[in-house]
C-alpha cells in the first residue's frame, strides 16, 4: 500500500478507463491540493499531419479526464461522478512532439455537484494551452454496483 492514498485511488480509477488505456495517460502528480495526468506525444493524437499539431479532441479527453478524477483528491471514499458541464478554453495549440500534462482540482464540494477548474500545459504551467471548468454529478458511493463495482 502507498503513503498516498489520492495516488492511489487515482490510479486505479485511471487503469478502469479504457480510452484512457489506449491514449498512455497516465497520473503525474496526485494530492488532497489537486491531480495531473500526463498525456503523451503520439502519432494516433495529431490532428493536422503536416505540423504534428494534436487534435483538440485529445486535449478534451486528457481535461475531462483529470477533472472528473479529480474529485478522489477530494471525496473521503470513491463515488462515481460524471460530467455535467464542461468548458475548455483552448490559448494555444500544442506544441508537436511534446507530452501535455493536465491539472485539476475541485474548488468546491456539494452535496450533489462538484465544480472543478484547471488548464493543459506542456513545459511550463504559466504558459496554459487551455483552460477548463467542469461540474461533475455526485451519485453517492452506492451507485458503485450499478456499474458492476469501483475503479
Amino acid at each position: 500500500m502507498s503513503d498516498n492514498p489520492v495516488l492511489e485511488r487515482a490510479q486505479r480509477f485511471l487503469a478502469a478507463l479504457r480510452h484512457c488505456q489506449v491514449l498512455g495517460m497516465a497520473v503525474h502528480e496526485a494530492a488532497a491540493e489537486g491531480l495531473t495526468l500526463r498525456l503523451p506525444y503520439s502519432t494516433r493524437i495529431i490532428g493536422n499531419p503536416e505540423s504534428g499539431v494534436i487534435h483538440g479532441g485529445a486535449i478534451t479527453t486528457l481535461m475531462d479526464t483529470t477533472c472528473g478524477i479529480s474529485t478522489v483528491c477530494v471525496l473521503p471514499e470513491f463515488e462515481i461522478c460524471p460530467t455535467l458541464d464542461l468548458r475548455i478554453d483552448y490559448m494555444r495549440p500544442a506544441q508537436p512532439h511534446k507530452d501535455v500534462f493536465g491539472f485539476a482540482e475541485c474548488y468546491r464540494v456539494t452535496e450533489n455537484v462538484i465544480f472543478t477548474r484547471g488548464y493543459a500545459y506542456q513545459d511550463d504551467p504559466s504558459e496554459p494551452i487551455a483552460h477548463v471548468v467542469g461540474a461533475f454529478m455526485r451519485m453517492g458511493k452506492g451507485a458503485q454496483n450499478i456499474s458492476g463495482g469501483a475503479a
